[in-house]
């Protein structure tokens, strides 16, 4: 820590750390203490000091905290940083090409950043689109916002495990805003014809994976580690459960079968014979089958039924989701069945029920 204090008409400059102390005169001005101080604590954040580890390379660090992903998170999370720390270095490498270290990270530079990915050509994942001959008709310059706002916070997160770490005292980071989120991709979500399309186009082997994920709004995780133990016909429900090698993003929670799902769980669950309890209800996981094998399907299904704009596997998680608050589910129901803990997370469906307000202060009748 570091503090400034005066004596005998003078102010000083006091720091400590770790068992060492130096002291510095400053001059008269509380003001220029004030920057001083200031000054210094960024300083000993950057290393300046001798009081943290040795600097640390960048590059070094990003696979240091791959790697820490790996263990610690999820394999879609650890994806997430992964492509937050591809673009870090591709802004690194095109614009500043003289940072190396850590120390050298600061708000300045990551505002650059921000600036970068505005400006950057992206697909319509918000990767960068690194060569004019990758320019397509559905590229697009600019990140949005939101995405910019998640990589800020990814890096973030990387400097927070440094600072864990002991390469740096404080973040330096703490200081960026994020960008406000005008700009947010509205909600896709398929209509009744265009579910009835998909599934009419869609092969029979994936016919009763893409009817449940319509029917139940599971995350593409939850039905790849969706085993028979987990489908309770005789109860009707879907249980999303904890694996040895697998969590939910968020808890455990029941999903109920709709008497249509529950009609094509059973006929598929006959078609298998007597499965045992722990096999993958689907054969997604474990079965040599690309960890994207739902997306490709989907997207060539799409093509086939000829519906535009249907790309994501996480499209039909919206879908249950809005054709619920279309029919005037209340959202905390919405919420239960999607496995939410916050409702600021469901209430990005709230738009589709413009009467709810109207409705519930219809309810008082004294």
């Amino acid at each position: 820590m570091a503090r400034i204090y005066k004596r005998n008409r003078v102010w000083y400059l006091d720091i400590r750390h770790k068992g060492k102390r130096i002291r510095k005169k400053v001059g008269k001005s509380r003001k220029i203490a004030e920057l001083a101080l200031k000054d210094t604590e960024i300083k000993i954040a950057r290393d300046e000091y001798g009081f943290t580890k040795k600097d640390i390379k960048i590059e070094e660090l990003i696979d240091r905290f791959l790697d820490y992903n790996k263990t610690n998170n999820r394999d879609s999370t650890t994806k997430r940083y992964i492509a937050i720390m591809n673009h870090l270095q591709e802004f690194i490498k095109e614009k500043r090409p003289e940072i190396n270290y850590l120390s050298q990270l600061s708000d300045e530079i990551i505002e650059e950043y921000k600036s970068f990915r505005k400006n950057s050509w992206v697909n319509p994942n918000g990767q960068m689109v690194k060569s004019k001959k990758e320019i397509k008709e559905y590229t697009r310059k600019g990140a949005r916002s939101r995405t910019i706002n998640l990589e800020v916070d990814g890096i973030k997160t990387m400097l927070n495990l440094a600072v864990r770490w002991q390469y740096l005292v404080k973040n330096p980071l703490t200081s960026v805003k994020s960008l406000k989120e005008d700009d947010r991709k509205p909600i896709r979500f398929l209509s009744e014809n265009e579910c009835k399309k998909f599934l009419e186009a869609c092969p029979k082997t994936f016919h009763p994976i893409f009817f449940t994920l319509l029917h139940t709004g599971m995350r593409k995780a939850e039905i790849e580690n969706l085993q028979w133990q987990d489908i309770d016909l005789k109860n009707r429900k879907i249980l999303i459960r904890r694996k040895p090698d697998w969590n939910p993003k968020t808890s455990e929670r029941e999903i109920p079968l709709s008497d249509a799902l529950y009609k094509v769980l059973s006929n598929y669950r006959k078609r298998k014979g007597n499965p045992p309890k722990k096999e993958y209800a689907f054969n997604l996981k474990n079965s040599g089958h690309s960890h994207n094998i739902l997306r490709r399907v989907l997207i060539k299904t799409a093509k086939r039924a000829e519906i535009e704009n249907f790309t994501k596997v996480h499209t039909l998680r919206h879908t249950f989701a809005s054709h619920l608050v279309v029919k005037g589910i209340d959202l905390p129901t919405v919420g239960k069945l999607l496995g939410h803990t916050d409702i600021q997370t469901t209430m990005v469906y709230a738009h589709l029920a413009p009467n709810h307000l109207v409705d519930a202060v219809n309810k008082i009748t004294y």
